[in-house]
């Protein structure tokens, strides 16, 4: 079930709180995978608080496991996909762009044991959640205090000392920047040659240190990022496939679609039409 801010446009408030949204982790099927375990970004910060299950999440090049009572934050703009194992439940909550929140800059992956620790962090999601469902006034505020409420408590955890290095060696700080990079630049059209040049070092250094962070090469990653989001656009507008591989960086809408068959298993045509 999805629960939206109010939509319409206000030109004081910008993208402030109109940007809250609060959804449970949807409920995978064969067809729908891709959405949660292919690479993708959100332009909000976006904080995933597993509460039952187990799988693996991969953020910014690096797979790490997580279980119940985990939480991950990602910054803006964080290239990002999880796989579920059996019957995962949590909730996505995605915060406002908003600088004067002050959240953490980088990703983050907490743990809590502490039952105290979990009912905290749930009981700031349900406040959040009552006021987007509410009509009261004050509603945009509420929001923004509510949201800098859950900034302070990351805060203290990481203080704390609670968090989860996702970065220990060399090779997985390579695939964060490499993933940065992916994320910035992927419909450029741009080869593994290219980020290899950029970051010093070869492709063949790139993909082993990729395949060491997050089990995939470089060009695995790369593809799986641009093929997302022609999914995402395939699924959710009627823009012509032409148009899509243009703005993807593919040199024409048949080499497109090779390459979207190869990697999906269908054509884009028969993918909008079943997807």
């Amino acid at each position: 079930m999805r629960i939206f801010s109010e939509n319409r446009p206000d030109i004081n408030q910008g993208l402030k709180t109109r940007r809250f949204r609060v959804e449970s982790l949807p409920r995978v099927t064969s067809e729908t995978r891709w959405r949660t375990e292919a690479m993708r970004s959100y332009a909000q910060p976006l904080l995933l608080w597993f509460t039952r299950g187990q799988g693996r999440i991969t953020v910014a090049g690096v797979t790490h496991g997580f279980g119940a009572h985990h939480a991950v934050f990602l910054p803006a703009n964080t290239m990002h996909g999880y796989e579920m194992s059996g019957q995962v439940f949590g909730t996505a909550v995605y915060l406002p762009p908003d600088p004067s929140l002050n959240l953490p800059e980088e990703p983050v992956h907490l743990r809590f044991r502490d039952v105290a620790q979990q009912a905290e962090l749930s009981v700031m999601i349900e406040n959040i959640q009552a006021e987007l469902k509410s009509d009261r006034p004050g509603k945009e505020r509420a929001m923004l205090a509510h949201a800098g409420l859950l900034a302070v408590w990351l805060d203290r955890e990481l203080e704390a000392g609670n968090r989860q290095d996702l970065h220990p060696d060399a090779a997985r700080r390579l695939a964060a920047a490499y993933s940065a990079m992916v994320e910035r630049d992927f419909k450029t059209g741009r080869t593994i040659n290219y980020y290899a040049q950029q970051l010093g070092v070869t492709p063949t250094h790139l993909t082993r240190c990729c395949k060491i962070a997050c089990g995939r090469s470089a060009s695995a990653l790369l593809a799986d990022r641009v093929h997302f989001e022609a999914r995402k656009l395939l699924a959710e507008t009627r823009r012509p496939v032409k148009e899509i591989a243009g703005e993807l960086g593919f040199n024409s809408a048949a080499y497109f679609t090779r390459a979207f068959q190869k990697h999906t298993g269908a054509t884009p045509t028969a993918f909008r039409k079943h997807g």
